[in-house]
C-alpha cells in the first residue's frame, strides 16, 4: 500500500492549508498546519482519507484518531473539533476527502443485493482501516486532476467504487443508512437539517421527533447515539459556531452576535462561548483576526 500511498500524496502535492478543490466533482484535497478555529465547524458527510500525518476528530465527548493506515467516514452534518499533525519525519498532514451525496449512494445500492436498512444505535462517525482495493480507487480518482477531460466520464465510476469498498467495510451500514429513507439515522438527519435551517429558534424536541416520525424517548435515543450529542447540545455548538464566524468575519459586536443567534443573554452566551472555544468571545475573535493577518 505503500506505493499506492506515495502516489496519492505525489498526486495531492499542490493542496494549501485550507480545503483544496480538485476539479473532481465532491473532491478535495487539504496540506499543512490548518488553523484551530477552522478545525472547530461544521463538517459535511464525508469520507476522509489521511495521505501523511494523522488527525483526530471530537464530537460531542468522543475523540477518534486515524493516520495514513485508516480513513473517517461522518454520515450526517456534525459539529466537530479537529487537530491536524504532521507526520513523524516532519513531513506536513495532507488529506483527501470525497463529500458523500445521499442520491449517488441509493443509485448504488439499488444494484446491491441486502441494502435493507435496519434501526442502528452506533454513532454517524467512525474510523477504519484502509485496503489496498479502497486506495487504488482513490488513485484512479485523483489521476484525473491531471487528466481533466475524463472527468465527466470516468469520476462518476471510480467514485462509486470508492462507495462500494466502503460498503464491503466495517463502516458500510453507515452509507447505507444515510441512503435509505426508513433508517432511523436517515430520520434523524431529517431532524438535524431542521436544527440547522433554524438554529436561532427556541428548539422544540417534539417537534423535531414528529419530524423524525419516533415518539420523543425514541428521537432522544437515537439523536444521542447518531450524533454523540442531545438535540440542544447539537443546537447550542451550531450556535456558537455561527457566532464565531459572525465575530470574525462579519465583524458583529458579542452582543450582536449573542442575539443573531439565538441567544436572548449576551451574558449566558459569553459564558457557554468560552466554555467552549476557551476565550471569552471578544477575546477569541481578536485572537483568530490576528492570525489571519499575518
Amino acid at each position: 500500500m505503500e506505493n499506492q500511498l506515495n502516489e496519492l500524496r505525489a498526486l495531492a502535492a499542490r493542496a494549501e492549508n485550507r480545503r483544496t478543490e480538485t476539479g473532481i466533482p465532491r473532491v478535495a484535497m487539504v496540506q499543512g498546519k490548518i488553523p484551530q478555529h477552522q478545525l472547530a465547524a461544521v463538517y459535511d458527510p464525508m469520507i476522509n482519507l489521511i495521505l501523511q500525518g494523522g488527525k483526530s476528530m471530537t464530537v460531542g465527548g468522543q475523540t477518534l484518531y486515524y493516520d495514513p493506515a485508516s480513513y473517517f467516514v461522518m454520515s450526517v452534518d456534525l459539529p466537530a473539533v479537529g487537530e491536524v499533525l504532521p507526520a513523524a519525519n516532519g513531513e506536513p498532514y495532507l488529506a483527501v476527502s470525497l463529500t458523500l451525496d445521499a442520491a449517488i449512494i441509493a443509485n448504488l445500492l439499488a444494484d446491491l443485493p441486502n441494502s435493507a436498512a435496519h434501526l442502528s444505535q452506533r454513532t454517524a462517525f467512525s474510523v477504519a482501516a484502509v485496503t489496498p482495493e479502497l486506495l487504488d480507487a482513490w488513485v484512479r480518482l485523483m489521476r484525473l486532476m491531471t487528466h481533466s477531460a475524463d472527468i465527466p466520464a470516468l469520476a462518476p465510476v471510480y467514485e462509486r467504487e470508492i462507495l462500494y469498498r466502503v460498503l464491503q467495510g466495517p463502516m458500510g451500514w453507515m452509507l447505507r443508512d444515510i441512503a435509505v429513507p426508513d433508517s432511523a439515522l436517515a430520520r434523524v438527519n431529517l431532524a438535524i437539517q431542521q436544527i440547522r435551517r433554524n438554529y436561532a429558534e427556541p428548539l422544540r424536541v417534539d417537534d423535531l421527533a414528529d419530524c423524525a416520525a419516533m415518539s420523543v424517548s425514541a428521537f432522544h435515543r437515537h439523536f444521542k447515539a447518531v450524533t454523540a450529542l442531545s438535540p440542544l447540545q447539537y443546537q447550542k455548538q451550531i450556535r456558537l459556531l455561527q457566532a464565531r464566524t459572525l465575530l470574525v468575519a462579519a465583524g458583529y459586536s458579542v452582543t450582536a452576535a449573542a442575539l443573531e443567534v439565538g441567544y436572548q443573554s449576551p451574558t449566558q452566551f459569553s459564558r457557554e462561548y468560552a466554555r467552549e472555544f476557551g476565550q471569552a468571545p471578544g477575546r477569541d475573535a481578536n485572537r483568530i483576526a490576528g492570525t489571519l493577518r499575518y
